[in-house]
């Protein structure tokens, strides 16, 4: 069965480029053909590696490293093909943190693709006219959500930084997969119907992602997007320029603006005065590591630095993973560090934040509150009061951040590092397409509530604002060497899924692919959520005994990692998706 989307004019630009990736995918999609090659385990790789959510993704991005391209050039072939084969995480119509390491320089640094709220936008967006909260869902569908996409700008950032190869060549390998057609996968067509009632319930996405007679695409189907293929012979042609001024901008601004039950605010002057922001990387010790990743707008790096800092005084390592004591000291670390987090974090580039929050006097006391036999109370886990030169009043604000994003890891043959997360923030975003590709709903990631008797939330809308944000791109240095990449979705749980991968890596000693399988057991709130299914449930009774209410749940972590190893290269990807790791 093939279905056919089309949205514009077929277009013929860059046929040259689309046909060679042709002649070469018979052997650059077949991934028993790399050197290193998996959808599970661990793979080993000399030269060049790619760990993504899908293996045509990856395979898109080892074949530009095959041409002599740079880390740069594959993220370009990576993202946009991810925008095709999983377009319900992540795509050009979404924002993205990516965390580089330069290997001439031997430094890291981030670049923010996040997405932007209109400059119009107040406070106010997420009330009804009640002045109450929307639902999660009321707020998601439709144009209202729709924050400025970050990642055709971020493409190019990175691009014109450490390209090597041909712009244009970069977007063959999405280009031919829209027009020649993919296979749905399994994971892709189960979502498509459990979004029925919603994905259905808009015309651009209905007729994209269900048939003539109103059934969802069944797994093994071939979908054509020629309206895809022309977005990016026209990104190819005219670089992000051509995403962010002239028709593309255009009918985004009107699917958001003329939506007819819930539009937005964009205009044609937020996507003009759009910006990639280069930030420098947030970096915090844990046992002789580095731990580097991405600062505000994003709460990851901080939060794992934070949970890190607090679990550091203590010798889980000795504990080892099965001991309820582990996951004791780590839950109500991630509890202490989350209190942090939705108080103070948020874009820095509009909400001052309290300069001590890494500190390591602060973090001591706040490890302190750790050393009791059983789990903190409720009444005990709150905001703590970090040196701060400047101490606004604040209040906690309200996630309702949803899991679905992605994350990928390059490693090129000069050996630098793309370690990005990309996201159009809830499955299938907005639930609106425009040329081929689902528009985001990363605006509900603000506090819908702005302030309370109190006083002001830190992540409260404000226009031409960056929602906070949970992505946790993160790259780890030992004696200033690279020695561990790696990242994930799952909304706010991605800030567990990675701290408790680096301490397997780091404490228990576990390869990439074994500390990413590890059972999921997270603690943010309270609650302990153990992974559904997995050897976490023996733990139920023992964390109940320390006072937790436990929950086994699906934990769905997209886990994507590569070790630097003195031997080569070691990367892995989460069997709870469809990843692989690819690499000669």
């Amino acid at each position: 069965m093939t279905i056919t989307r089309t949205f514009l004019a077929a277009s013929l630009m860059f046929a040259t480029a689309s046909t060679a990736w042709s002649q070469q995918a018979s052997d650059t999609l077949a991934p028993e053909r790399a050197a290193g090659s998996s959808a599970g385990g661990l793979v080993r790789a000399e030269k060049h590696m790619v760990v993504a959510a899908n293996p045509l993704a990856a395979q898109a991005g080892l074949a530009i490293l095959r041409q002599g391209g740079s880390a740069a050039d594959a993220l370009v072939a990576v993202q946009t093909t991810l925008g095709l084969v999983e377009p319900q995480s992540s795509g050009i119509g979404g924002g993205a943190f990516l965390v580089w390491y330069d290997a001439q320089s031997r430094t890291v640094t981030t670049f923010d693709g996040r997405e932007t709220a209109p400059k119009a936008a107040t406070g106010d967006l997420f009330l009804g006219d009640d002045g109450q909260p929307l639902g999660f869902f009321d707020a998601v569908v439709g144009g209202r959500s729709v924050g400025v996409p970050g990642v055709p700008r971020l493409m190019e950032t990175i691009h014109e930084r450490a390209g090597k190869l041909p712009w244009a060549d970069l977007f063959a390998p999405a280009i031919t997969l829209s027009r020649d057609g993919f296979k749905v996968s399994p994971r892709l067509a189960g979502l498509i119907s459990s979004d029925s009632g919603r994905l259905d319930a808009q015309p651009s996405t209905r007729a994209y992602f269900y048939g003539p007679d109103g059934a969802a695409l069944a797994a093994g189907a071939t979908l054509i997007n020629e309206s895809y293929a022309d977005t990016l012979d026209a990104l190819a042609a005219g670089g992000a320029d051509a995403f962010y001024e002239g028709p593309i901008a255009d009918a985004i601004v009107a699917a958001v603006r003329d939506h007819p039950t819930n539009p937005g605010l964009l205009s044609a002057n937020d996507f003009k005065d759009y910006r990639i922001v280069e930030r420098d990387a947030v970096c915090a010790p844990y046992r002789d590591h580095e731990i580097c990743g991405m600062g505000p707008p994003s709460s990851g790096a901080m939060t794992i630095g934070q949970i890190l800092g607090m679990v550091e005084p203590y010798e889980i390592g000795a504990l080892g993973p099965d001991d309820p004591e582990s996951w004791r000291i780590i839950g109500d670390a991630t509890r202490l560090a989350f209190a942090d987090r939705d108080r103070y974090m948020a874009d820095s580039d509009f909400v001052d934040m309290p300069e001590g929050l890494l500190d390591a006097d602060y973090l001591a006391g706040r490890s302190a509150l750790i050393r009791q036999p059983t789990a903190l109370g409720q009444d005990d886990v709150t905001a703590g009061e970090p040196p701060w030169k400047k101490a606004d009043l604040r209040i906690d604000g309200v996630d309702l951040s949803q899991p679905a994003t992605t994350h990928f890891v390059i490693v090129d043959d000069s050996g630098n590092i793309a370690s990005m997360t990309s996201s159009i923030e809830n499955g299938f975003g907005a639930r609106l397409m425009v040329g081929g590709f689902l528009l985001n709903n990363q605006l509900t990631d603000f506090s819908f509530a702005a302030t309370g008797s109190d006083g002001p939330v830190a992540n409260r809308v404000e226009g031409g604002k960056r929602p906070r944000s949970s992505m946790a791109p993160t790259i780890v240095l030992l004696d200033g060497e690279p020695r561990y990449a790696l990242g994930s979705p799952g909304g706010s749980n991605i800030i567990s899924y990675v701290a408790n991968t680096l301490i397997g890596l780091i404490d228990w000693d576990l390869d990439m692919a074994a500390a990413i399988a590890r059972p999921h057991m997270v603690n943010r709130f309270g609650p302990y959520d153990i992974e559904l299914g997995t050897a976490a449930e023996d733990l139920v009774e023992d964390l109940a005994a320390l006072g937790y209410e436990v929950e086994a749940k699906e934990l769905n972590s997209g886990l994507h990692g590569i070790e630097f190893t003195p031997s080569g290269l070691e990367g892995a990807a989460d069997t709870r998706r469809e990843g692989v790791a690819v690499g000669d």
